[in-house]
């Protein structure tokens, strides 16, 4: 038998759920597609909630998505910058801080791979994929 030409899954009922201080990462697999909803709390920042899981200096994630509510700022490694608002489609390179702006929770869906993937996920709770990857890139 032939598989459902549509197949859905809501974000209300994620695959997996990342709790990171302040913030939450909610995933939900379709066939071979990921995808995640961002929620992040007003004064939620990843060099102070998500960091001390990453072990890095920045957030060496590369991120793709969209911002459905809330506010965000982007600082890059090199010090330029982004403020992130509903509506917004973005791309964010590795190499960044980012935190959130105002008294309003950021929403956000993240469909990078490597974000779904890797993102807040502590070190102990990543595959041997994973593993192998962070080893080649000298993480």
């Amino acid at each position: 038998m032939a598989a459902p030409r549509v197949q859905k899954k809501s974000l209300d009922h994620p695959d997996e759920t990342r709790d990171f201080g302040e913030g939450k990462m909610q995933i939900a697999t379709v066939t071979d597609f990921k995808v995640a909803r961002v929620l992040l709390q007003p004064g939620w920042k990843w060099s102070e909630h998500v960091k001390p899981l990453a072990q890095t200096d920045s957030c060496q994630v590369r991120h793709t998505g969209y911002v459905v509510s809330g506010q965000m700022k982007v600082v890059m490694d090199d010090r330029s910058e982004a403020d992130l608002a509903p509506g917004d489609a973005y791309v964010i390179e590795p190499g960044h801080d980012a935190w959130i702006v105002g008294e309003e929770p950021f929403v956000g869906v993240d469909v990078s791979v490597e974000a779904v993937e890797t993102f807040a996920k502590a070190e102990e709770d990543k595959g041997l994929l994973d593993k192998a990857k962070d080893s080649l890139s000298g993480r």
